[in-house]
């Protein structure tokens, strides 16, 4: 089971940190992801980090903005968020799989948190 938090309604140019816990399951062996569904828009990866923390992605819209870390001890993952736009507005969801870091392709998911980012 994964259960975001922190979502929330900021102003342009502001910060969030999105947090996500797991359950149920060996987080140390998943790569863990975020996605986010914009208002009539298709889900589209946001970031991912590897099982061992060595290996990160984001997608290009969000490189030098966001931060992406996970701590296996405590079995959570956390997307910290600078800078933001209003176009990163959305409902953010964390992600599982058994593989390595990864853009599409992933085994659990969330339930989400929504990001409201005002002008």
């Amino acid at each position: 089971q994964l259960v975001e938090s922190g979502g929330g309604l900021v102003q342009a140019g502001g910060s969030l940190r999105l947090s996500c816990a797991a359950s149920g399951r060996t987080f140390s062996s998943y790569t863990m992801g975020w996605f986010r569904r914009a208002p009539g828009k298709a889900r589209e990866f946001v970031a991912a980090i590897s099982r061992s923390r060595v290996n990160t992605a984001y997608v290009d819209s969000v490189k030098g903005r966001f931060t992406i870390s996970r701590d296996n001890a405590k079995s959570t993952v956390d997307l910290q968020m600078n800078s933001l736009k209003p176009e990163d507005t959305a409902v953010y969801y964390c992600a599982a799989r058994a593989g390595p870091v990864h853009t599409i392709e992933y085994d659990y998911w969330g339930q989400g948190t929504q990001v409201t980012v005002s002008s």
